[in-house]
């Protein structure tokens, strides 16, 4: 987020995205055949030894209370039936040989609270992909093989302290590969969480899958996260309150508009104390405002409060130079802004850091301030676009790091230029594409949809290109929820969960009549 306007420099990516070999390879499974590395065809088929449980756990290995049993089945006369505890996921693996270079479809049929559905190894992107519902309902993902892939594992899940959930017709349509896999060893389990806190591990309990300690984590560990429960609403909007004059409105805290469901106090400033972060109000804002004390602002976040919103300092912005880049840092880091959060009330921390990021230590540094505040804690990014475009990317590592306790990340669709989407095109900001096409990519990329929204300015004079009016935004969540009002780009799947909006910032959002709060909010709050 911009004190000042500057546009970032951008990229092209030259390589053809996954989700192109997906769609070609299951087009090829309707005559039988698949591609691989070398060219060559094999039969595509279901890879699965049975999926349908309907000859026990035989081919499985699984952990916890599990068992095949005869009803409740989607089909046939089996089903899996497992029950998680307090240190155990009740997890099922099989592993099934698989060609390099091949695009794989893993699908089957579930039910239960927090139910996952993956695969591990695969070379490439792992993917992960859960439901919560108490009927039978289909889980699908996709991923491609990476180029010495030979096996994976497939895995499916429930969540620690959670009720039976039911798993039955697994399949991995593709075609075999040549060797014979490994059979599954049991998988290993996280530390045993307190049955009485919201799940903040990872879902994939491997003991070598630590969010905090690897730059470039297993999907497989960030994917399978349950939202945590923050007492926001399904669909949420989120604005920036300026703690400075720009020319903007001038606002008190209490002067928000009401829309907002998440509002981030920006910015927090470093300190001489390397990681450190600290919080003055503007002297001169104050003046401006005719008199604005820290205890004026107290009141007016504790007023928001009471409103049943929530309050977060934003660390970053253009001018920002917080740097977490050992543990040194990250230790400073958490411990000033739990400071922070306890002497004004926060609930959390914004991460808007243009100047560069660590995706090891910062993470390491989040979590740690995570456990100082407890499970409430709220967790919000806004990343340039550029951060997001890739999973290979500091920032989009950030957000994959931190997933467990990751509220939404509303990436700045603006101040960008023409960029890629997730299908391989370029599309040009300040358009519906621009932003479904990003989003797709951020989801594809690992993020639930719950923990995406969409960044724009709230008029034309807050950022230096980009701006889109509220109509193109409602149809853009539209669009991303129900597969209608989409522009050329029709996204691959309808995410009915998608978080939201975000803009920058309540003030031009004053300034410019309150367009954003009032029509986007409007829509965003009666989306089903």
């Amino acid at each position: 987020m911009a004190r000042t306007l500057q546009q970032p420099s951008h990229r092209r990516r030259n390589k053809i995205p996954a989700v192109l070999a997906t769609a070609t390879a299951l087009a090829l499974a309707g005559t039988g055949l698949a591609l691989s590395a070398g060219g060559a065809s094999a039969a595509v088929g279901n890879l699965v030894t049975n999926g349908g449980f309907d000859s026990g756990l035989s081919g499985w290995s699984c952990t916890g209370t599990t068992a095949a049993v005869s009803t409740p089945v989607h089909s046939g006369t089996g089903a899996l039936s497992a029950t998680p505890g307090a240190g155990d996921t009740a997890e099922c693996t099989q592993t099934v040989s698989v060609l390099p270079n091949t695009a794989y479809t893993l699908n089957g049929w579930v039910q239960g609270q927090y139910v996952y559905l993956g695969a591990r190894g695969t070379g490439g992107t792992d993917p992960s992909t859960w439901s919560a519902q108490s009927a039978w309902n289909q889980l699908n993902t996709t991923f491609t093989t990476g180029a010495n892939t030979t096996s994976v594992t497939l895995y499916v899940h429930g969540w620690y302290g959670q009720p039976t959930y039911y798993a039955d017709d697994i399949q991995l349509i593709g075609p075999g590969g040549t060797a014979s896999p490994t059979p599954s060893a049991s998988p290993t389990k996280s530390a045993s969480p307190s049955p009485s806190a919201s799940p903040t591990k990872s879902a994939s309990p491997s003991a070598s899958a630590s969010p905090t300690k690897s730059s470039s984590p297993s999907p497989s560990a960030s994917t399978s996260t349950p939202p945590p429960v923050t007492g926001l609403p399904k669909h949420a909007l989120t604005g920036y309150w300026q703690n400075f004059d720009n020319g903007a409105t001038v606002q008190r805290l209490r002067d928000v508009q009401s829309a907002y469901d998440i509002i981030a106090v920006s910015f927090a400033d470093a300190t001489t104390t390397q990681g450190g972060i600290s919080f003055t109000l503007d002297p001169a804002l104050a003046t401006k405002l005719g008199g604005y004390s820290d205890a004026d602002f107290k009141a007016d976040i504790a007023a928001k409060h009471a409103a049943g919103k929530k309050v977060v300092l934003s660390i970053g912005g253009q001018n920002g130079a917080i740097s977490v880049g050992n543990a040194t840092a990250a230790t400073n880091f958490a411990n000033s802004a739990y400071a922070l959060i306890q002497q004004y009330g926060f609930d959390g921390i914004d991460v808007d850091l243009e100047n560069g990021v660590d995706p090891t230590y910062m993470a390491q540094a989040l979590h740690t301030l995570q456990s100082k505040v407890g499970s409430g804690f709220i967790l919000t990014m806004a990343p340039e676009t550029i951060g997001m475009y890739s999973t290979a990317g500091a920032y989009f590592q950030l957000a994959l790091n931190t997933k467990d306790i990751l509220t939404v990340v509303n990436t700045q669709f603006y101040n960008s230029g023409g960029m890629n989407g997730c299908d391989g095109k370029v599309y040009n900001q300040g358009t519906i594409d621009f932003i479904t096409a990003q989003v797709c990519t951020h989801i594809q990329g690992g993020l639930r949809p719950d923990q995406v929204g969409i960044g724009v300015p709230a008029s034309t004079k807050a950022a230096g290109g980009g701006y889109v009016n509220s109509t193109v935004v409602n149809n853009a969540l539209d669009c991303l929820a129900t597969g209608n009002h989409c522009g050329s780009f029709v996204p691959p799947a309808k995410w009915p969960t998608i978080r939201g909006a975000m803009t920058w910032s309540t003030n031009w959002d004053a300034a410019n009549g309150n367009d954003f709060s009032t029509n986007v909010g409007a829509f965003a709050h009666g989306m089903q």
